[in-house]
């Protein structure tokens, strides 16, 4: 999609802070972190909403936890611990309509969340 903000970053044409990358999945720090470490797992298609997935997806989706579990360990918050999210439309805080995890850690998560 071209108006896209992650689909950007996915082409190339706008430079986050990357750090994973693989051939399913691009995941960069949150502009605006919600915790000390907070990275943006994407999937590399463009899926607006977990809405839109479908059963084909199911291998996608687990692509984003794995890739999650890499970026905790190697941010050093797996074993202290963390916080996987995903928001679907805008009344759960959903601001770009491109799929996205979000790994937070780095603090006590608390419950439950706002």
């Amino acid at each position: 999609m071209t108006d896209c903000l992650f689909c950007k970053m996915i082409a190339g044409e706008i430079q986050p802070d990357v750090v994973f990358e693989n051939e399913h999945v691009l995941a960069f720090r949150d502009i605006n972190p919600q915790a000390p470490t907070h990275i943006l797992v994407v999937p590399k298609e463009h899926i607006a909403t977990i809405n839109d997935l479908d059963e084909a997806h199911g291998w996608l989706v687990g692509q984003l936890y794995l890739a999650a579990k890499a970026i905790a360990a190697q941010e050093g918050i797996a074993e202290a611990g963390y916080r996987t999210v995903m928001n679907c439309n805008a009344g759960a805080g959903q601001s770009v309509y491109h799929i996205h995890l979000h790994v937070l850690g780095g603090r006590q998560m608390n419950w439950p969340p706002g």
